[in-house]
């Protein structure tokens, strides 16, 4: 057993094949428990698959001795000077030697033998394998019920909802990823949504995702948690809806826009004598109708433009029904539907004046006229700039759909500040 541990974390013989990573604050202790567990769950996967392994701590800036008796207890210590969670795992991950990557915390909660399962997912076809908490186990008194029974099933389903990830805990901080998959993510989440953001990444770029069973126990610190459950929460929240276009923006699209057209339609048809009897929809219902499609058609072009920006930043795939309009959705066609609808616009503000002053400036009979004119007037403005825009965020290109040539960025603007 001694020959397999030295040939495990041996880093100067060769390149190890597995690197559990741990970010790390201010934890001498649970470090020698974590360290000792993961150097037995590295052992395993040594016996089992014959790979080699190194444990990696990720130092956020501990002031207790953290990194002096991490490297007492055989491993190697990363200094990783951007605060946060997400921070600490990335440069843990960017420092890794390993083809393998597993990462889990270094309070005593996790169980790094579960990892031993997760290594053998990625061996068989896998790119990234998460820990289940709820298939595997949790001790009493490990997770807060509020996690339990709100937090981490709500994020868990609207993130299925969202990305149709199919996982069971999207909150678990024990998986496992291969490296080459990995830097295909371009993670950069420096807060505790970078759990959130791994798995909505995998999912986008379309990686072979696998679950194993994980337990959870009761950390072993005398401290609280990093974790603050309200306020990351809701920065996991915000995340879910920052990476969705179609949720952000493309529902509320077509919510708004759907209602509005529906009342002006009624109303028109009882303008035009169509519909008898009293009018449902007067004058106050037929301008909040008009708000409704006008916003929402500014929501559709926000849906485009963030889906596009995905695409153009790497994390996401085009959309089948927007590669099939590629040849429509140009800079050019936006400019002209939206010049062509200001004019119809002005043209349209023109009759509605003629027939008032012919008419001895009387009141209207029915305002539809007026606000049909003002938004056709809205929504040739929006096309006009927003064809600009997205003609920005695709790179100054004429089709508004074109793929960049080079490789995307690593670092997405899309990542939540503290």
């Amino acid at each position: 057993m001694e020959m397999l541990r030295a040939s495990a974390f041996d880093t100067r013989e060769a390149t190890p094949d597995v690197s559990i990573v741990m970010p790390c604050l201010n934890e001498t202790q649970s470090l020698p428990h974590c360290i000792a567990n993961a150097r037995d769950a590295l052992d395993r996967i040594a016996l089992r698959y014959g790979l080699s392994g190194e444990i990696v701590i990720a130092d956020n800036g501990s002031t207790d001795g953290s990194q002096s008796l991490a490297r007492s207890l055989g491993a190697r210590v990363v200094n990783v000077s951007r605060k946060g969670y997400g921070a600490a795992i990335i440069g843990g991950f960017d420092e890794a030697y390993g083809r393998f990557l597993v990462m889990g915390d270094c309070d005593g909660s996790y169980d790094f033998t579960d990892s031993v399962a997760m290594i053998g997912r990625l061996l068989d076809g896998a790119e990234l394998c998460m820990g289940s908490r709820f298939k595997g186990g949790i001790a009493p008194g490990a997770m807060p019920w509020k996690n339990r029974y709100i937090g981490n099933p709500v994020l868990t389903g609207i993130l299925n909802l969202f990305f149709r990830t199919g996982i069971s805990d999207a909150h678990c901080g024990l998986r496992a990823i291969r490296a080459d998959a990995y830097r295909t993510l371009g993670l950069d989440s420096s807060g505790m949504e970078f759990a959130s953001e791994m798995v909505i990444k995998a999912s986008l770029k379309g990686l072979r995702t696998a679950e194993v069973p994980a337990t959870l126990s009761r950390d072993l610190r005398d401290r609280a948690p990093h974790l603050r459950p309200w306020r990351d929460g809701w920065r996991h929240l915000r995340y879910l809806f920052m990476l969705s276009p179609t949720w952000a923006f493309g529902v509320p699209a077509l919510a708004l826009m759907g209602v509005g057209t529906l009342i002006l339609f009624i109303a028109a048809l009882h303008a035009f004598g169509v519909l008898q009897g009293e009018a449902r929809f007067g004058t106050s219902w037929t301008i909040l109708s008009t708000f409704m499609v006008t916003t929402g058609h500014f929501a559709a072009l926000m849906a485009l433009a963030t889906h596009l920006y995905g695409v153009k930043a790497g994390f996401r795939r085009m959309r089948s029904v927007i590669r099939r309009l590629e040849n429509v959705l140009t800079l050019e066609t936006a400019l002209l539907s939206g010049v062509g609808l200001m004019l119809l616009s002005a043209l349209s503000l023109m009759g509605v004046g003629i027939w008032w002053g012919a008419h001895g400036f009387a009141a209207l009979p029915t305002n539809l006229p007026l606000l049909a004119a003002i938004g056709l007037g809205v929504i040739g403005f929006q096309n006009a700039l927003g064809g600009v825009l997205i003609a920005v965020i695709g790179g100054h290109e004429t089709r508004l759909t074109a793929h960049p040539t080079s490789q995307p960025e690593a670092v997405f603007p899309l990542s939540i500040a503290a």
